[in-house]
C-alpha cells in the first residue's frame, strides 16, 4: 500500500522555489473508495444542486438515492465485485449517476467515446470482458449490433439505456438555458431500443438496495481506454487511490470548499473531464453546470447565467468562443479560474483572453495515465504556452529518450515523471506496462511518450508527441510548435500540421488551415506561406497548404492529427 512518503519529491526540485505559499506540497487522500466521497457530499450538501442540466437540478441526497437504485440493480443482474460495467453515453447527469452505481457495487467502470460505432464499441465488449451497458437511448442500438456480433460467450448480460430527456425540466426551458434546435431534438429522441433493452426509468424506479460496500483503495475502479501509435487501444488500469489523489488536488483548485460553480463540458468519458466533473466536484461538493456537446452560443450564455467560477476546457473550445459574433456580449465576469490541456493554447488567442476579458489561461498537463493533471500552472504565477510545474507530490524530470539521462534546463527529451496518480499498468497487457515504465535516480518513473523542456524554475513545455516529429531532409520539425507560430496569422482561426511526402526532402510540411470568416475568399495559401517565411526557420515552413471549413476534432475536443495525417498517406 502507497504512503505519502512513498512519493515524496525530492526537496531541491526547482519548481518549488515558486510554489504557491497557501497550497501543500502534497496531499493527504482519504483512505476509502471514491463511492464514499458521494455519502460525504450527500450528508453534508443534501439540497445543493450536484449538477445543473438545462436549467433542471440534480442534488447530491438524490444523486447519491438513485447510484444506489441503480447499483441495487446491476447486482440483481449478475454485477459483481471487480466486474467491468461499461457507461456509454455523452455529458448528462445519468453519467455520474451510473459511474457512482458501478462503484458502489465494488465494480470497475469502463468509459468509452460516445463517438465509437458498433464495430468500434466490440473491443469495449470483449476486451475488458464487460458484464453490463449503461448507454443512452440513441447509443443503445450501436451496442446491440456490437453485443450479437461477438461470440455469445463474450457478450454482456444486460443493456440499460436512458434518454437525456429525463434529466431536462418537465416544461419549458429559460431562455439562458434552452439548447439550439438540433441539440433539443437530439436531447428529446425516443428512438425504439433493443430487445432486452432495460429503461433505465425502470432500473431506478425498482428501489433495489445493493449488498455492503467492500471496495478498498487499492481495488481497480476505472478502465478508460487510451489509444497508441500502434494497435487497438489499451485499457489504463486505476484504482480508488490512484484517481483519490487527483479528486483531492482538483478540490484545491476549486478554492477547497462547495461554493464553486464549474462548466463541465470537457466530455465524462474521458479522464479530464471525468476528474473536474466527476470525481472533484464530488469531492468538494461544487455544482457542474452540464453541457452534453459544445456549442459557443450555449456555453456563452451559461457562463453569463450561471455565474460559473470555474472552466476547465480544451483551448479549440475558447477559440471557438472568440469567433462566435455575439462573444463581446458573453459576461465573462465570473471567471475566478480558466484552465485545460489537450493542446498548447495559441499566444494570440491567450493574449485577447487576458485582454479583453482579464484572464489568464492556466495550462496544465496530464494523459489517461496519470489521471488527468500531472503539471499544472499556479495561478499566482501561470506561463503562457507552458504546461506548468509537477502538481502535489509528482516528480517529473526530462531525460534523452535513448540513454534515460537527464537532461539540463532547456534542452529537448521525454518527459518522465512519477507520483500517487499513475496508473498501475495496462489492462493484459504485461509487455506494454513494462515499457511503460523506466527505473531512474532509484525509483521508478512513468514514461510519457511527449518530448519537451524544463526551465530553470521548473516549468515544463511540451516540444511534441515523440512519435509524431516530421524528418525535413534531417531537420527536425516540431509540427505543435508550428501550429503555434500559425496562430499569430491574423488569418487563421485554427491549424494542423502534418507531414507530407516530398521526393527531395523525404518529408515537408504541410498545413491544413481554417481560415478567419473574414479572411474567407481573401487570402491564398502562398499568404500563409510567405508570412511563415517571415517568421519561422526555413525548415519549418510549410510547403503546402490545404483551407478547410473545419478540423476534424474527437470527442475530447482534440484535434485528430492522426486521421489527417492517415488521410494524406492514403493519398
Amino acid at each position: 500500500m502507497a504512503t505519502p512518503s512513498d512519493f515524496e519529491v525530492p526537496a531541491d526540485r526547482p519548481h518549488f522555489a515558486v510554489w504557491p505559499r497557501r497550497l501543500p506540497r502534497a496531499v493527504i487522500a482519504p483512505e476509502t473508495s471514491l463511492w464514499f466521497n458521494l455519502e460525504v457530499a450527500a450528508t453534508r450538501f443534501p439540497d445543493r444542486a450536484a449538477y445543473l442540466f438545462f436549467g433542471r437540478a440534480l442534488g447530491y441526497r438524490q444523486l447519491r438515492d438513485d447510484a444506489l437504485a441503480l447499483a441495487g440493480w446491476l447486482q440483481k443482474a449478475g454485477v459483481e465485485a471487480g466486474d467491468r460495467v461499461a457507461v456509454f453515453m455523452q455529458n448528462c447527469p445519468q453519467f455520474p449517476v451510473a459511474l457512482y452505481a458501478v462503484l458502489r457495487a465494488n465494480a470497475v467502470v469502463v468509459p468509452v467515446n460516445p463517438m465509437n460505432r458498433a464495430e468500434e464499441f466490440k473491443h469495449y465488449i470483449s476486451d475488458p470482458g464487460t458484464k453490463v451497458v449503461i448507454c443512452s437511448a440513441d447509443l443503445a442500438a450501436i451496442v446491440d449490433a456490437a453485443n450479437q456480433a461477438l461470440p455469445e460467450r463474450e457478450r454482456v448480460r444486460a443493456i440499460v439505456a436512458t434518454r437525456y430527456v429525463d434529466a431536462m425540466p418537465a416544461g419549458a426551458i429559460a431562455e439562458a438555458d434552452a439548447p439550439p434546435a438540433a441539440m433539443d431534438a437530439w436531447l428529446r429522441a425516443d428512438p425504439p431500443l433493443p430487445h432486452g433493452c432495460t429503461r433505465w426509468t425502470d432500473a431506478i424506479a425498482q428501489g433495489l438496495q445493493p449488498g455492503p460496500h467492500q471496495a478498498k483503495p487499492d481495488d481497480l475502479a476505472l478502465l478508460p481506454y487510451t489509444s497508441g501509435t500502434t494497435g487497438l487501444p489499451k485499457g489504463c488500469m486505476h484504482t480508488h487511490r490512484t484517481l483519490m489523489h487527483n479528486a483531492v488536488g482538483g478540490a484545491w483548485s476549486y478554492g477547497g470548499g462547495p461554493e464553486p460553480v464549474v462548466l463541465g463540458v470537457v466530455p465524462m468519458f474521458h479522464i479530464t473531464g471525468m476528474l473536474y466533473s466527476v470525481f472533484g466536484s464530488v469531492y468538494s461538493g461544487a455544482t457542474v453546470v452540464l453541457m452534453p456537446r459544445w456549442d459557443r452560443e450555449l456555453a456563452g450564455r451559461l457562463i453569463s447565467h450561471h455565474r460559473i467560477t470555474h472552466w476547465v476546457c480544451i483551448p479549440t473550445m475558447v477559440i471557438d468562443l472568440f469567433a462566435s459574433p455575439n462573444y463581446k456580449s458573453f459576461d465573462l465576469s465570473s471567471l475566478r479560474s480558466i484552465s485545460g490541456g489537450g493542446a498548447a493554447m495559441p499566444f494570440a488567442v491567450a493574449e485577447r483572453l487576458q485582454a479583453e476579458f482579464g484572464l489568464t489561461f492556466a495550462e496544465g498537463y496530464g494523459l489517461t495515465e496519470t489521471a488527468a493533471p500531472s503539471h499544472a500552472n499556479p495561478p499566482e504565477r501561470a506561463k503562457l504556452q507552458c504546461l506548468g510545474i509537477p502538481i502535489f507530490g509528482v516528480d517529473s524530470r526530462v531525460v534523452d529518450p535513448l540513454t534515460l539521462e537527464e537532461l539540463p534546463p532547456g534542452e529537448v527529451g521525454e518527459i518522465i515523471t512519477r507520483g500517487p496518480m499513475v496508473f498501475t499498468g495496462y489492462w493484459r497487457h504485461p509487455e506494454a506496462t513494462e515499457a511503460a515504465f523506466v527505473e531512474f535516480d532509484g525509483r521508478t518513473f512513468f514514461r510519457t511518450g511527449d518530448l519537451g523542456r524544463m526551465d530553470e524554475e521548473g516549468y515544463f513545455f511540451i516540444t511534441d508527441r515523440l512519435k509524431r516529429m516530421i524528418n525535413a531532409s534531417g531537420f527536425k520539425v516540431w509540427p505543435a510548435e508550428v501550429e503555434l507560430l500559425l496562430y499569430k496569422h491574423p488569418a487563421v482561426q485554427e491549424a494542423c500540421i502534418i507531414a507530407a511526402r516530398d521526393a527531395y526532402r523525404g518529408e515537408t510540411v504541410k498545413a491544413i488551415v481554417v481560415l478567419r470568416a473574414e479572411a474567407k475568399g481573401k487570402t491564398s495559401g502562398d499568404d500563409i506561406i510567405a508570412w511563415a517565411r517571415e517568421n519561422m526557420a526555413a525548415y519549418k515552413v510549410p510547403k503546402i497548404v490545404e483551407f478547410v471549413d473545419v478540423l476534424p476534432k474527437s470527442g475530447s475536443g482534440k484535434v485528430m492529427w492522426r486521421l489527417l495525417q492517415d488521410q494524406e498517406a492514403a493519398r
